[in-house]
């Protein structure tokens, strides 16, 4: 956990604005915890049974599948995204929603979680995370990505920056 208090709405809706509720394919969350930003993710247009939500407590686990039956819930290491939703995905993923407490880790585990997450992702999904930090969750330099910050969400507490990160086109 990241933060003694859930996401607020305006933070949680942030983040769901990152993600177009129009791009086909699973949206996957990783850190979900209780579900505030997935419940924003359903209130921004995308269906229930779209949501992989990969959490690592049982104890979340159990409560997310009581709040959100159709989505697909999985107990798992999310820094062992590929081999956590190995064989689960029908098609490539439209968006990654990052809800874990990033900087906690090192930065080759941050890289190689992101490098995992696109794997997934369909080209152009977008990696959408959430700091509470003045910097990027993510290095920056030489970085095989592209990335986009919010304005400061001060209506959370304690206030918090949405980044979006693209990988580079694979040419």
């Amino acid at each position: 956990m990241g933060s003694v208090t859930p996401s607020s709405r305006t933070l949680s809706r942030a983040i769901a604005r990152a993600v177009n509720p129009q791009s086909p394919g699973p949206v996957i969350e990783i850190g979900p915890g209780t579900g505030p930003v997935t419940q924003a993710l359903i209130e921004r247009g995308i269906a229930e049974d779209r949501l992989v939500l990969v959490e690592y407590s049982p104890e979340f686990c159990d409560l997310l599948r009581r709040r959100f039956p159709k989505a697909r819930i999985v107990q798992g290491d999310a820094y062992a995204l590929a081999k956590t939703l190995d064989g689960m995905l029908s098609a490539k993923a439209a968006a990654v929603v990052c809800g874990l407490p990033l900087l906690t880790k090192p930065e080759p585990a941050r890289l190689a979680l992101l490098a995992q997450a696109f794997s997934l992702m369909q080209a152009g999904g977008p990696f959408v995370q959430f700091t509470y930090s003045l910097t990027s969750p993510m290095p920056l330099r030489n970085a095989f990505f592209t990335w986009k910050a919010s304005p400061r969400i001060w209506l959370n507490v304690p206030p918090a920056r949405v980044w979006t990160y693209r990988q580079l086109s694979r040419n």
